[in-house]
């Protein structure tokens, strides 16, 4: 296994940490949780403060073994789909959980979940006919306010709530946006193979 596939494996075990740590109901184990600290008012949960620090490695992996992989040509079908698959799981997880914590609007991750089914079946279609979808600039844009907006959510939006200023609300709001963007472009792009059948 190369250093860019490694990467993307400590990237997906990353993502268990996180998902066990805001999961386990540590009161009904009988640890009590103390609270962070407050800055403006605001108190910090140590459960966040702790799941954005992974988060953050994690995000950062994502950078590195891409970038790896192209500069020392280490490109391989095992490591896109490893890559696309620890993606999902970082992000979508965590999505799903503020979601269920009432930290985020539900349909946010309801969105982000529906248009990565819709792109990687499309992505899927294209693969059994020989063809490799590259990743798209929205789709890049997409995942990265993704990661801004999380990180500030699990930062309960510091510094900008102190103005205050919902800047993870417009990070997360504008990464759905983009989201269904970039599956419309997905979608057009690969219209003629996807309609191919049908016409005849």
């Amino acid at each position: 296994m190369n250093l860019p596939n490694k990467l993307t494996v400590t990237r997906l075990v990353l993502s268990l940490f996180i998902i066990i740590l805001l999961c386990t109901p540590f009161h009904l184990l009988g640890i009590e949780i103390p609270k962070g600290p407050e800055i403006g008012g605001i108190t910090l949960r140590w459960d966040y403060i702790i799941a954005g620090a992974i988060f953050m490695i994690a995000s950062f992996t994502d950078f590195l073994d891409g970038y790896i992989a192209r500069k020392k040509g280490l490109v391989t079908n095992a490591g896109k789909m490893l890559d696309a698959i620890a993606d999902k799981v970082l992000v979508n997880s965590v999505l799903i959980i503020l979601a269920s914590q009432n930290q985020i609007n539900a349909i946010i991750p309801v969105v982000i979940v529906v248009r990565d089914i819709i792109v990687n079946a499309i992505k899927m279609e294209a693969a059994s006919r020989g063809k490799v979808v590259a990743a798209i600039g929205s789709g890049k844009i997409k995942t990265a306010a993704l990661m801004m907006g999380v990180i500030l959510v699990f930062y309960g939006n510091m510094p900008f709530e102190l103005i205050p200023l919902n800047v993870a609300e417009f990070f997360l709001y504008f990464a759905t946006l983009m989201s269904i963007v970039s599956m419309i472009q997905y979608y057009n792009i690969n219209k003629k193979l996807i309609l191919e059948d049908n016409k005849k």
